[in-house]
């Protein structure tokens, strides 16, 4: 079977991957290089015998078969062999590696397979990153399977004597597809329609719904934020506001309008280059224009905006390379075969834009309300005319038409862009600057001019394509870039289930995981590429899958064997994005507003009294209406302070790209959604529901409670603990009427008329109680 003998041979490697660490591991009946060896000699030798020259010790190179060989490796006789005396050589041994000062020392398994690959032949290959996907056959399996994803996982779990578990429930399969497809749980109206439903195909049916969603757009948004490193500042001490949310908007319309991956990349990398470009298309460039830009007096513009040209080659390759190519910035890559050189010439491809590090963040594209564009027009003309007519008059002459003149310029400075964004605009002529590397990444410190190009490691450069940002952008997104759409599949992948395949999703290099389904993973990423780059039937694919419709219910003995559920032989459960838990709890409550687009929204959030370092407050004055109450992707993301309640739940602030967010468990997000006045006005919001739409019944009410948090009906014993918990509130709050009025109305407001406060008091503490079950902040 192709299956097992593939590229790592998975049935030989899956106790290396998934063993317990107490088990003695046996050595593989056939080394492979990618799996077995490169692992150890990246983690332990590449730093100083390895890609970079001017770093290697004793002119010894393990990262290639012809240093290995020379200098180090006698082949098929590892005794022989320089490279085994010396991780042999006692700890006391000046010739003993790695050095004892490391504190590193290699176990006798990685000594066995250092002996055994020599023995082999001492074998290279290249990084199977860096390899072109071939699309592997779709292995056979025991287990019934109509998605091709499954039948990759299932004959895994073949090999592994475990087996897929059941479906889960239908109420945790709605809710689960509809977090991970819109960020939201479903309407009470599209769970309905779908637990009535027991024809063929109504899960899918539900799919299909979800993705043509509007907050389909603004879930998905907020990932591609983070690796676009969106912010509403401009970072550094002083950290100004900027005006950039048309770029966020962008973003969202695209992800609604299922624009391919492919037309995404080139819009964002270089829409400004394209003939005759859209507003749309020159919106999009602001992806490198979210680079932080530092106005504070004294600085100087050029270390900045050389700064920011850096941050945009590393952004670019982590997004969508998943390569760490900073780490070339100033010094040839010490794991990854990508030099200095390499790095100023991917450098030079971004180095040629308008923007300079300026406090106005020019250049920036304006929007004109209907008709103000005109308006301004119309006056400048006037203004014209009126300048040229009192050209040399004395000022006593002709006073109504200088007074005139006044009026107009004064109407002229109140006809101003509604808004603007700011874009990448190439330089011409002799405009344009020479790249030079730079040493130890020092802009003072310059070499030789470096044109455009890419790593001699990766794919080549399309033939006749011009070596500008259009060029590079199609280079990505080209037919044989091993590396983008494995990377693109990945991210997708690792959102849905809650890891990557490969489960270092922004490092694919030497110092990256290997793959825990490679087969799958190439499977996946040919796919995208076949699939014309469709985002929405990509994902489509995955929640249909079997796989991740499985219940996430786990034994002992699962757990025991795989805790991360890297296998996959049950459904995925991992704790939601903080804006999830923030954007379900006013859902719950019946507070989210649907308002789409636009300007970015203050929420509510504690007053601190705090001052920043080199500015006002940061405490800010909550939006009116129903501003405050918008999805978390529309609040204003400031990088010195972001919302604190996204920030506890691990969201970034943003100063750079991030790939992937931790995820915490913390005593202070359970402070958060217990004390937050966000969170206490969503139990105080379900409550007032629940008492008003919910029934005439205590079981009534906590029934349709519980069901509005957690998508489902509770048993007879929560039902019944629930109940208990209010008549035991309610009895104390009505000892206690002004507490109870204000535990029920600050910060929402007033009752209604004829309300009964200590009744709303036990309902909000009720609501708090489910808002802060696990099951809440999870998908089950």
């Amino acid at each position: 079977m192709r299956f097992l003998t593939g590229r790592f041979g998975l049935a030989l490697v899956a106790g290396a991957l998934f063993a317990h660490p107490a088990q003695a591991q046996p050595l593989p009946a056939k080394i492979d290089y990618n799996r077995d060896v490169r692992p150890i000699l990246s983690n332990n030798c590449f730093q100083c015998h390895g890609p970079d020259e001017k770093t290697r010790k004793a002119r010894l190179r393990l990262d290639t078969k012809d240093g290995a060989h020379e200098t180090s490796i006698v082949v098929g006789k590892p005794d022989s062999s320089e490279l085994i005396a010396r991780l042999l050589a006692t700890p006391d041994d000046a010739s003993v590696m790695p050095p004892a000062k490391t504190g590193k020392k290699l176990t006798d398994r990685e000594i066995g397979v250092l002996k055994q690959w020599i023995k082999e032949g001492a074998n290279y290959a290249p990084h199977w990153a860096y390899m072109t996907p071939v699309r592997p056959e779709v292995p056979k399996t025991k287990f019934p399977t109509a998605n091709p994803v499954d039948a990759f996982l299932f004959a895994r779990l073949e090999v592994e004597k475990l087996e897929p578990a059941g479906r889960a429930d239908k109420y945790a399969l709605a809710r689960r597809a509809a977090l991970d497809l819109t960020g939201l749980p479903p309407t009470p109206d599209e769970l309905d329609v779908f637990l009535k439903d027991d024809t063929v195909g109504a899960y899918e049916r539900l799919v299909e719904k979800l993705l043509a969603k509007p907050a389909f757009g603004e879930h998905w948004a907020r990932m591609w934020l983070d690796l676009a490193r969106y912010a509403d500042s401009a970072g550094y001490a002083d950290d100004p506001l900027r005006t950039i949310w048309k770029y966020r908007d962008y973003v969202i319309q695209s992800f609604n309008a299922n624009k391919p991956l492919d037309q995404f990349t080139v819009e964002q990398l270089a829409g400004d280059l394209l003939p005759n470009p859209t507003p749309e298309q020159l919106i999009a460039t602001a992806f490198h224009r979210n680079t932080m830009t530092n106005s504070e007096g004294g600085t100087n513009d050029e270390e900045f905006r050389n700064v920011a040209v850096v941050d945009r080659v590393n952004t670019t390759y982590m997004v969508w390379m998943g390569t760490s190519m900073g780490c070339a910035q100033c010094h040839t890559h010490k794991y990854d075969p990508f030099s200095q050189t390499e790095y100023f010439r991917s450098f030079a491809f971004f180095n040629n834009t308008a923007d300079a590090d300026r406090a106005d963040e020019s250049p920036v594209l304006p929007f004109w309300a209907d008709g103000v564009l005109a308006k301004r027009t119309a006056v400048e003309k006037q203004v014209a005319e009126l300048e040229v007519a009192l050209k040399g008059k004395k000022p006593e002459e002709l006073k109504a038409q200088r007074d005139a003149l006044a009026a107009l310029k004064k109407e002229l400075a109140t006809l101003r862009p509604e808004s603007t964004v700011p874009v990448l605009k190439e330089l011409s002529g002799n405009q344009r600057r020479k790249t030079r590397l730079q040493f130890r990444g020092n802009f003072l410190d310059l070499g030789d001019e470096v044109t455009e190009g890419t790593p001699a490691a990766l794919h080549p450069y399309p033939k006749g394509a011009p070596k500008d940002r259009l060029g590079f952008a199609n280079w990505l997104i080209g037919a044989e870039n091993p590396l983008t759409a494995r990377v693109m599949a990945n991210r997708f992948w690792e959102q849905i289930f809650g890891t990557g395949i490969v489960r270092t999703t922004e490092e694919f290099g030497a110092q990256g995981e290997l793959p825990s389904h490679p087969e799958l993973l190439d499977w996946l990423a040919t796919e995208l590429v076949a699939q014309r780059w469709d985002l929405k039937k990509f994902l489509k694919l995955l929640v249909t899958s079997a796989a991740y419709q499985q219940s996430s219910k786990v034994t002992a003995a699962l757990y025991e064997r795989d805790p991360d559920n890297r296998l996959l032989a049950r459904g995925p459960r991992v704790r939601l994005t903080a804006e999830m838990v923030r954007d379900q709890a006013l859902f719950a409550a019946g507070l989210l507003s649907p308002k789409m687009l636009g300007p970015s929204v203050r929420p509510q959030q504690p007053n601190l009294g705090v001052s920043a370092a080199f500015g006002g407050s940061i405490d800010w004055q909550t939006s009116a209406g129903e501003d405050k109450y918008r999805r978390g992707v529309y609040t204003q993301w400031r990088r010195s302070n972001p919302y604190p309640s996204l920030s506890t739940f691990d969201a970034p602030n943003r100063d750079t790209c991030v790939v992937r967010r931790a995820r915490t468990n913390t005593p202070l997000q359970a402070l958060v959604t217990m004390n937050d006045p966000v969170y206490v006005e969503a139990a105080q919001a379900l409550a007032r529901r629940a008492i008003e739409q919910g029934g005439k019944t205590d079981a009534e009410r906590v029934a349709f409670a519980f069901r509005a948090c957690l998508v489902r009906p509770p048993s007879d014993a929560e039902a019944a603990r629930l109940v208990k918990l209010y008549d035991e509130a309610k009895l104390k709050f009505s000892k206690q009427p002004a507490k109870a009025v204000q535990f029920a109305t600050n910060p929402l407001g007033p009752l209604p008329k004829g309300a009964d406060p200590s009744e709303a008091a036990a309902w909000t503490v009720v609501a708090n109680v489910i808002m802060n079950l696990d099951e809440m902040l999870l998908k089950r």
